[in-house]
């Protein structure tokens, strides 16, 4: 499917994530151990804010190139520095390779991303779009159902409260995935910020989702590993939310639990229960 990191910390060049790291996003691009897809290259996206701020406005960079491949993720990536940032390597499934498929989606302040799929999405697709709220539909750009998602979320409340939102999103979904038939309709994990926090969920309707970790505290990684030279380059609010683990260090990562959300702000990680009552 796809692969994505999000990042919220002092200001660091993205590149230090995604091309860097021992496990990079990029690496994950080629060879992603455990992804449903081993290789990611069907486009790559980076949002970031220029401070981590709510209603900061953010950037965004879409390419159709394989992350491998696009000496602009490179020279991008390393060209700014961003204290909250969001990545993403694409696996297509059955929605056209073009930019506008490509993650993190944007709204106002809001950005999006997601690793997963609306399963027999084409057979949906048609009643989902039409509950998008009206002053919302003219800002979906492209044809994928993560995006569809996005705005469904945008519809239920997601900028006045983001997990309710995405909730009653997936809700509806499940809803109509299940009158056409399909037991388990919605499968992965999902990032949202608005510029000061990260709200990162894993939930599938079988409950069996796609992977997702967090970091360890980078003052204890220190003392765990300090003969690690790179670690001496991130400050000490550091904190990264991933697809799969950068680095093969014992206890860098953490496992986010099934049917939870990880919410990351400046006091760092907590922990809710998702949709667990179904």
């Amino acid at each position: 499917m796809c692969r994505w990191l999000a990042y919220l910390g002092e200001p660091i060049q993205p590149s230090k994530l995604i091309v860097e790291t021992p496990n990079s996003l990029v690496a994950q691009s080629l060879n992603s151990p455990l992804g449903a897809q081993t290789v990611n290259g069907d486009g790559f996206g980076l949002g970031w804010y220029p401070e981590a701020t709510a209603e900061s406005t953010p950037a965004v960079f879409r390419s159709i190139e394989p992350a491998w491949h696009d000496e602009n993720v490179r020279e991008l990536s390393r060209a700014i520095e961003t204290p909250l940032f969001f990545a993403h390597v694409r696996a297509a499934t059955l929605p056209p390779v073009q930019k506008t498929n490509c993650h993190p989606f944007r709204y106002e302040s809001w950005l999006f991303m997601h690793n997963g799929v609306i399963r027999e999405f084409p057979r949906l697709h048609r009643e989902l779009v039409l509950a998008i709220a009206p002053e919302l539909f003219e800002s979906v750009r492209g044809t994928t159902d993560s995006e569809v998602l996005f705005f469904l979320a945008l519809t239920y409340g997601l900028r006045e409260d983001p997990v309710g939102g995405l909730a009653r999103a997936i809700r509806e979904v499940e809803q109509v995935g299940r009158a056409h038939g399909i037991p388990y309709p919605v499968q992965g994990t999902f990032a949202i910020s608005n510029g000061s926090t990260v709200w990162a969920f894993r939930y599938s309707s079988e409950r069996r989702s796609r992977t997702l970790f967090h970091s360890e505290d980078v003052t204890t990684l220190r003392m765990l590993y300090p003969e690690v030279e790179r670690l001496q380059g991130y400050g000490e609010q550091s904190r990264v939310i991933v697809s799969e683990p950068l680095s093969d260090l014992p206890d860098a990562f953490h496992e986010v639990p099934e049917s939870t959300v990880a919410i990351l702000d400046v006091n760092g990680y907590r922990h809710e229960p998702f949709l667990q009552d179904a």
